[in-house]
């Protein structure tokens, strides 16, 4: 496995539950900015036996990316709302479940 294939999995395995992050954020955390759709691709080939926490990344705009009704995209609405992360119409409010939520709070004093 190549190292920025690790260092992709051991970003989305740091995502905290009840958090989520996007793919983009998720390829800057690994030292790839600009590489969301490699995020995307790694996730989708994630090597067997290896248990990450795909369900917490999400779009940009904090939409699952799954077709919306598609056995996937319910099954990420499931292990999302399963953490206390709301979840509406396929989106998640990253001013409140997103990995820099309480960074912005701190810094701006509200939630975007």
């Amino acid at each position: 496995m190549q190292e920025s294939h690790t260092r992709v999995y051991a970003a989305v395995a740091a995502i905290p539950r009840g958090r989520v992050a996007s793919y983009g954020a998720i390829a800057a955390r690994a030292g790839l900015p600009g590489r969301a759709r490699l995020v995307g691709k790694l996730l989708g080939e994630t090597p067997d036996g290896m248990e990450l926490p795909w369900h917490r990344v999400l779009r940009a705009s904090g939409h699952i990316a799954l077709p919306p009704g598609s056995r996937g995209f319910r099954e990420q609405c499931r292990l999302l709302r399963a953490e206390g992360i709301d979840v509406v119409n396929g989106r998640v409010p990253l001013s409140r479940f997103g990995l820099d939520a309480d960074l912005d709070r701190v810094l701006w004093g509200m939630t975007l």
